[in-house]
């Protein structure tokens, strides 16, 4: 902890009292530019502007700008702060999240940058949390006076500012030395409904010792009313952290929470943390043979194709296929198709899958011709787990596990690597280099293809990527043709640095110029490679993203796993509805469930259980591309659940393309309904309050009539037939009820 010299051991003489902080403004003045000067508290910013904080500055008026910018508030700090903390050693000041880089300072001084990283503030990590702090007794402090705090932020391409809180002032108390640390350990599941998991304590001081109670209780969210509860004595110091496994038993197929509090027996200070507990809904697949995934995919003519038949059920398994074009050949151990395709036609192949167990049978649609990309793309991507501390080791270890932990067998099939491959120039002759971390691409995605699975690359219009990499600004002909070389199948364009090649303010050609180059690029190669572009939305992407060659396109900045990222996200898309179809996909970013963390550092998902429910439901009726950001090769049963339900994952998957949207707002429900290929709906009912609640789903808002059969899609379970309107009751907070609704024959 910078700037923090103490001995615990006297903490019994400090004055204990509740921690009282505050909040700072959510009104700041802001300034594009950069001057030395704007850091001094008699600077005169009243010519600003006014912005808000905890969102992205494009998103307050400053559409694709990139470079300096500064932010300046006041705030009146108390000196009764100083006997209202149990350890008032320091002040801290807590500014939340800042893309990319940045510098604090109080009243001139400069108090810290890039949260504890170190480094210039070209370095900055945009996810980090900003909590800076300096001695109590600092005379940079204006106790009881108005204090200034400028905030100098650099923005190196896409979204940048001060995109999300907490932000407050207060001094350091009992929680900033002891941590509960219950997301290293997952809930670990033996049947349905007997669970348990490991909590730690531990202390972030040197010289510390702590010694107490620490109480865990689990609750009915409904009510608050505990239904477990258990305390145990703790002690800890930062050398020997402690340690508690606890179990319990729950009804299945609902939503609990547990409540942790550490409290010291010498200093009255507790420390608390909580989290949801994981429920289980999918049912486990049959030993049965089951054909799963898309009912469709498309290949240009004389290209590579590969399709790997994703089934379900007893092993070892055979396949077969009948009626596959010419030039396609078919490996029945593995089930991998591979082969080109010379002539253009929509062939329809029979696929059987058979073990011990029995036969399934699955129609595929091959469609030859000038599209690919005729459902939303269902992979991994590094970027969300290992962030540029990927690795060719870590991208082996995610096509190992797509197999292993059975994604594969319900249609996942994408293996990407993100940024922080390249080299940071490159070769005499121009070509784009690996670096050290991936010493033989080609070699990789080999290993990959032998799986039946396809593999995915990064990189950007501009000079360097987001991470100061090699772009492919002047060598997109060269870059294309050193993927397709590779065997890549999919390339993500971010927009990066492209933003210092373009005007301040770009019109449309400049949004479109940097994608019509590399989609041209890309046509000359002899390979199908998925085009995402990376641009988070800027200029309506969504309107002519398509004519640019994009199979997907970003609609929104970056996701985080908070409810107030995803939500934010998912629930404003139906703008973007009318683009979407076969070929071309709006892209709300990728999946944040599981362990993520934007490496090296991986934590478990903030999102709770309901919120990830929501998370997978609301995308897959939105049609988006689902690319799993976690470490796939420590995949708890919860997760996996959440990922290999194939009823949900065929709403995503359905080939009419039919990109949901909301049809009504009742109380705290949001309905959103989905058009499917079979003319039934998907309809997700999710309820966006912090406590339960219930709807009545009225038939006429769907535009139905009469009775109409409802399926539970993530129970796969029939609900029953109703006549004009369904009544659904306790949809849990933050949670979603998806169904299926068909018509009486």
């Amino acid at each position: 902890m910078k700037h923090v010299s103490f001995l615990l051991g006297i903490a019994m003489l400090l004055v204990i009292v509740a921690n009282a902080q505050i909040n700072l403004p959510q009104t700041w003045k802001f300034h594009t530019g950069d001057d030395p000067e704007w850091n001094q508290p008699d600077f005169n910013d009243s010519q600003w502007e006014n912005i808000k904080i905890g969102s992205p500055w494009e998103d307050e008026g400053h559409p694709g700008y990139d470079g300096f910018a500064w932010y300046r508030t006041k705030v009146l700090i108390p000196s009764s702060l100083k006997s209202k903390s149990s350890l008032s050693q320091s002040l801290k000041i807590a500014l939340g999240k800042i893309d990319d880089g940045d510098q604090v300072y109080l009243n001139g001084k400069l108090i810290g940058q890039n949260a504890e990283r170190g480094g210039t503030i070209e370095q900055g990590d945009y996810n980090a949390e900003r909590v800076y702090e300096l001695p109590i007794d600092d005379p940079a402090i204006r106790w009881d006076q108005e204090n200034t705090i400028a905030v100098r932020v650099l923005d190196h391409g896409g979204d940048g500012g001060m995109w999300a809180g907490p932000y407050y002032v207060n001094t350091t108390g009992i929680s900033d030395y002891v941590t509960i640390d219950d997301h290293t350990d997952n809930f670990h599941f033996r049947e349905r409904t007997h669970l348990s998991k490991k909590i730690m304590l531990k202390c972030t001081s040197d010289q510390g010792h702590f010694s107490g109670k620490l109480t865990i209780q689990v609750v009915n969210p409904d009510n608050q009313q505990a239904v477990w509860e258990k305390a145990v004595p703790a002690s800890f110091s930062a050398s020997r952290p402690f340690a508690y496994t606890y179990s319990f038993t729950l009804p299945a197929d609902r939503s609990y929470e547990a409540k942790y509090v550490f409290t010291d027996s010498r200093l009255k200070g507790s420390v608390t943390a909580g989290e949801g507990i994981p429920y289980i809904l999918t049912p486990p697949p049959s030993q049965k043979p089951q054909i799963n995934g898309a009912t469709v995919t498309g290949v240009r003519m004389g290209h590579p194709f590969l399709f790997r038949i994703p089934a379900t059920g007893k092993r070892p398994m055979e396949f077969f296929a009948k009626d596959l074009p010419e030039g396609l050949h078919l490996d029945k151990a593995t089930g991998i198709i591979t082969g080109t395709v010379s002539t253009a036609g929509a062939y329809r192949v029979m696929l059987t899958a058979k073990n011990s167990m029995g036969t399934a049978d699955r129609e595929l649609t091959i469609k030859a011709g000038d599209m690919i990309g005729l459902t939303p793309a269902m992979g991994w991507n590094s970027w969300n787990v290992w962030g540029l501390s990927v690795n060719e080791k870590k991208v082996e270890a995610a096509a190992d596990a797509m197999l292993k932990n059975g994604l594969a067998n319900h249609g996942w099939t994408y293996i990407n690597i993100d940024d922080g491959w390249e080299r940071p120039e490159r070769a005499a002759n121009g070509e784009i280099v690996p670096n050290s971390k991936f010493p033989d691409m080609k070699a990789l995605a080999n290993y990959i293809h032998g799986k039946g699975l396809k593999m995915g690359i990064y990189s950007s219009p501009g000079p360097k990527t987001c991470g100061g990499f090699t772009g492919s600004y002047q060598h997109e002909a060269q870059d294309a043709h050193t993927y397709a070389g590779w065997g890549i199948d999919y390339l993500k364009y971010d927009w990066c640095s492209y933003g210092g090649i373009a005007p301040k303010n770009p019109d449309l050609y400049w949004y479109q110029k940097p994608y019509k180059l590399m989609d041209s690029a890309l046509q000359t190669v002899s390979r199908d490679i998925y085009f995402s572009l990376c641009q988070y939305g800027m200029g309506d992407v969504w309107k002519w993203g398509a004519e640019v060659g994009g199979n997907s396109w970003r609609t929104t900045g970056d996701i985080n796993d908070s409810w107030q990222s995803m939500s934010g996200i998912g629930f404003h898309q139906n703008k973007c509805a009318p683009y979407a179809g076969p070929g071309h996909w709006n892209d709300p970013d990728m999946l944040v469930v599981g362990e993520v963390g934007w490496g090296p550092s991986l934590h478990n998902t903030h999102l709770s259980p309901n919120e990830q429910y929501t998370h997978i439901s609301l995308w897959c009726l939105l049609s988006a591309p689902l690319l799993i950001g976690c470490d796939m090769s420590h995949m708890d049963d919860f997760t996996r659940s959440l990922l290999t339900n194939d009823e949900v994952l065929a709403l995503d998957q359905d080939p009419l393309g039919k990109e949901a949207t909301q049809v009504a707002e009742i109380d705290s429900v949001r309905i959103y309904k989905k058009d499917l290929v079979d003319g039934n709906k998907a309809v997700g009912l999710f309820n966006v309050s912090s406590g339960p609640a219930s709807v009545r789903l009225d038939f006429s808002t769907l535009g139905l009539s009469g009775s109409q059969r409802l399926r539970d899609l993530w129970r796969q379970k029939n609900v029953g037939t109703f006549t004009g309107s369904y009544e659904a009751k306790n949809i849990p907070a933050h949670g979603v009820l998806l169904l299926k609704v068909t018509g009486e024959k």
